[in-house]
């Protein structure tokens, strides 16, 4: 497992040129093993370009990316062999599914890694099977399949390389309400199972307050928020200023609270809505 620690980190798009950007400063985060954490803020409020500095996809400008103590980002080597224990998968990432079959697609990174063919079929069954492709699939091409099972296969595809740490950029973009939890339930059980840090780009409020352990808001390149979701969600109107929504049980609570209703402490779940409205009636929480 590995440890993630941000120092001072700052990235600046088309530096020197009229259309020079900081796109992140002075971030300064440690984001320790097995942890599930939630990235959340607005259309460019920074939160895409730090997740890929996290596996050396992007440099810093200025600042450091460490993995275990160690600067990921020293020399060459270190870059190339940082993407194998820090697995990104992008947004939309079934656009890019490009081998033949199934099978070698999710086979791509574990190949890459220089294993056996033993190793690799191994990887690539149990990559398999934590997202729910089926073997029966695996000669398939991939773009004979569905939306949602397409998402699964590129997901396998980073996670049959066994990475210390899995980055999701908006895992369930696009998908319906089923295909979203199938996706989520797979996530979390690949983060059970292995131990895992899990770090999550969700623009859906409900999602992070329901997953996470830790959410870390992204506002103008700076982080603003970083909490429990139950520290984060009792600063609504907070999120709302910086042009981000709250979970719908938040929203229901605050419209409650301004129709006079005496609803206590932080409200981010349903569970803890009707538990709320019951206490505030009188009639005591389930």
């Amino acid at each position: 497992m590995s440890v993630i620690t941000v120092e001072k980190l700052r990235h600046t798009y088309s530096a020197g040129t009229p259309f020079e950007k900081v796109a992140i400063e002075d971030i300064d985060l440690t984001i320790p093993q097995g942890q599930f954490v939630g990235l959340l803020g607005h259309t460019g409020s920074g939160k895409s370009t730090f997740i890929q500095h996290l596996n050396a996809l992007l440099q810093p400008s200025a600042g450091r990316v460490l993995l275990d103590g160690e600067d990921i980002n020293r020399d060459k080597k270190s870059r190339h062999d940082v993407k194998w224990k820090v697995g990104l998968v992008f947004q939309y990432p079934e656009y890019q599914l490009f081998e033949e079959t199934v099978f070698a697609d999710i086979a791509f990174g574990p190949k890459n890694m220089g294993l056996s063919k033993s190793e690799i079929e191994e990887r690539v069954r149990e990559a398999a099977h934590f997202v729910g492709v089926e073997e029966q699939f695996f000669d398939h091409s991939p773009l004979e399949l569905s939306g949602g099972q397409k998402r699964r296969v590129a997901i396998a595809g980073v996670i049959a390389m066994r990475p210390d740490v899995l980055i999701l950029d908006e895992p369930t973009a696009g998908l319906d309400p089923s295909g979203c939890r199938r996706i989520l339930d797979n996530i979390c059980n690949y983060r059970a199972e292995t131990g895992a840090t899990v770090i999550i780009v969700s623009h859906n409020m409900d999602d992070a307050a329901r997953l996470t352990e830790r959410l870390i808001v992204f506002d103008h390149g700076h982080v603003a928020m970083d909490g429990t979701p139950e520290q984060v969600f009792s600063h609504p109107q907070e999120l709302i200023d910086i042009g981000l929504a709250v979970p719908q049980s938040t929203a229901l609570a605050m419209a409650l609270r301004e129709k006079g209703l005496p609803l206590e402490g932080a409200i981010y779940t349903h569970e803890q809505l009707l538990s709320a409205v019951k206490r505030a009636k009188g009639v005591g929480a389930c």
